[in-house]
């Protein structure tokens, strides 16, 4: 297990690359924990983001802005689906680092939380 890349490390936001069948990365840009070696995120299980992790768990993940312009190099990476159990402590971790992450209103079509591991 690789740790977590130092482009990475602190960062506020990072931008998650997730590939459709046909092999086309999506870049997203996304609020993210970190947790010992790994990255946790919250999103809705309904979104393409989750049906392309299912698909291929294979991701790209790269320091980027708030609207996704990306500021670094990006690093290899797997992410996967958790257990239902594990979304309360991945969301308190969030919480922690992002003080409007603590309004409910914006977790309301949030059911999914994920991990992903630099590779």
């Amino acid at each position: 297990m690789a740790p977590i890349p130092a482009e990475i490390h602190g960062q506020r936001y990072i931008s998650l690359a997730t590939y459709r069948k046909s092999g086309v990365a999506v870049d997203t840009p996304i609020w993210f924990a970190e947790i010992g070696d790994k990255l946790y995120f919250l999103t809705n299980s309904k979104l393409g983001k989750c049906k392309r992790i299912r698909n291929n768990p294979q991701v790209k993940i790269a320091p980027c802005t708030i609207r996704g312009k990306i500021t670094g190099p990006g690093s290899p990476a797997t992410a996967r689906i958790l257990p239902t159990e594990e979304f309360a402590r991945v969301r308190q971790a969030i919480q922690q680092k992002y003080w409007l992450a603590r309004l409910p209103f914006l977790w309301r079509n949030t059911d999914t939380s994920l991990e992903i591991t630099p590779a």
